[in-house]
């Protein structure tokens, strides 16, 4: 083994467990690692900057300032408490429908604001019918993760695996080629989230919940090796600004329009439409800096380049040979599957941007040994890298709901370890269906 190959492999491995013990923020080990790795000439300046400067990351930063534009005009929460009148004289089927459009919001948007705001509303609303908060909150939360997974535009990770298999030769995803998937899996984990959440969920809070306001405050603590701060999503009551929020969703409708139809890249319309905002005085460019979500582009770009250290020193590719050996027997599809549980067990304990990073080239090469379509293997690992059900730490909207509706660590393993296996077996179906080999 080189210098090169050892220093890119303890790099690795001192990331992964600094990200397993939870301690320090995600951001700050991807960062540092990258540092390292450019201080020790495993990586070259310019490669480095070639990671903060990925279409991925330009299209992320644009898309954040303009749900940011929308949040602070009103629009936002406006919509969700219109949802929730419509939805009250319903019953417990309101409730679901408010959660089933929450996760429909959370294709197009950041979800953890999606849950900030609708998370009060559904506790109160489903107190008010005398039915607990605790059968519909972790659900809330899950759906929302799933709606994510509809789009491209929907979660870091499906921009971050287009981004990294483009890079590699590959052809890009369009913003709807994974909605098939992404569609059938959401339907699937909704309906067994609506069938088991009443049953599973129906006793005692194993703490006292709490409101909004602290249940951030102890995401936040309990957070501290994840992305970011979720009080700066903490409401505070905006009142809509009509021609804001008309503006501003204008302006997304035509970037995703845009893009949907291959007039320019998702990188090219967002940015457009990002300052076409700031133009419009919709959004200042104070307000567009304080949108930007800084901690997600910057762990992103730090994981991007330990990911490139891997595969410039050869690492990844010995990697990956030993994993062609174990499975080449087994066909494209058994292959798919196994891919997919390994993706979906490392995104439990680890960050989505760094499973992405560390399987989109396995995905790559595990499908060219196998003389097939790269497309399923790269759609099982979008969707598994943004499926952690199983611990109320895997995502921030998880911790969230975790403290306001007074769970437990076991509430979020016996109702998500099950939601696991029946979206895997979803996604088993339904992605050769969609992306045949």
């Amino acid at each position: 083994m080189s210098f090169e190959q050892a220093a890119a492999l303890a790099v690795l491995i001192a990331a992964v467990a600094a990200m397993i013990w939870g301690k320090l923020r995600s951001d700050i080990v991807a960062l540092t690692g990258a540092a390292t790795l450019m201080a020790l000439g495993v990586v070259r300046p310019s490669e480095v900057q070639g990671a903060f400067a990925s279409p991925a990351i330009l299209a992320l930063a644009a898309l954040f300032v303009i749900a940011y534009a929308m949040e602070q005009s009103g629009l936002l929460g406006a919509l969700i408490r219109v949802a929730i009148r419509f939805c009250r004289r319903l019953g417990s089927l309101g409730v679901w429908i408010v959660i089933a459009l929450c996760g429909a919001a959370s294709a197009f948007l950041n979800n953890t604001p999606i849950v900030v705001l609708a998370a009060p509303v559904v506790r109160d609303v489903s107190t008010s019918l005398n039915l607990s908060p605790r059968r519909y909150l972790i659900p809330l939360s899950y759906v929302t993760i799933m709606g994510g997974s509809c789009t491209l535009i929907g979660t870091s990770t499906n921009l971050l695996v287009n981004d990294m298999a483009r890079s590699a030769g590959q052809p890009a995803f369009n913003i709807f080629d994974v909605t098939p998937v992404g569609l059938i899996i959401a339907l699937v984990g909704g309906l067994y989230l609506a069938l088991a959440a009443p049953r599973l969920l129906s006793g005692k809070a194993a703490s006292p919940p709490v409101p909004v306001a602290e249940a951030l405050e102890d995401a936040s603590a309990r957070v501290d090796g994840s992305v970011g701060d979720p009080t700066v999503f903490l409401p505070n009551d905006r009142p809509l600004d009509l021609r804001r929020g008309l503006i501003s969703l204008g302006v997304f409708v035509i970037v995703v329009a845009v893009a949907a139809v291959g007039w320019a890249p998702i990188a090219a319309s967002a940015f457009t439409g990002a300052v076409v905002l700031i133009l419009l005085r919709v959004i200042s460019p104070d307000e567009a800096y304080r949108g930007l979500r800084p901690e997600i582009l910057l762990l992103i770009a730090g994981m991007v380049v330990i990911g490139l250290s891997l595969e410039l020193t050869g690492l990844a590719a010995t990697a990956t040979e030993g994993l062609i050996g174990m499975v080449q027997g087994l066909g494209p599809h058994m292959a798919m599957i196994l891919l997919y549980g390994v993706t979906l067990f490392l995104t439990e304990i680890l960050s989505n941007a760094a499973v992405a990073v560390l399987l989109t080239p396995v995905a790559v090469a595990l499908a060219e040994s196998l003389g097939v379509s790269t497309q399923p293997f790269l759609v099982a690992v979008m969707m598994a890298a943004s499926a952690a059900f199983a611990t109320p730490f895997g995502y921030q909207t998880n911790v969230l709901v975790y403290e306001m509706g007074g769970y437990s660590y076991l509430d979020f393993l016996k109702i998500g370890l099950p939601l696991n296996l029946v979206t895997w077996a979803a996604a088993a179906l339904a992605i050769p269906t969609f992306f045949p080999f």
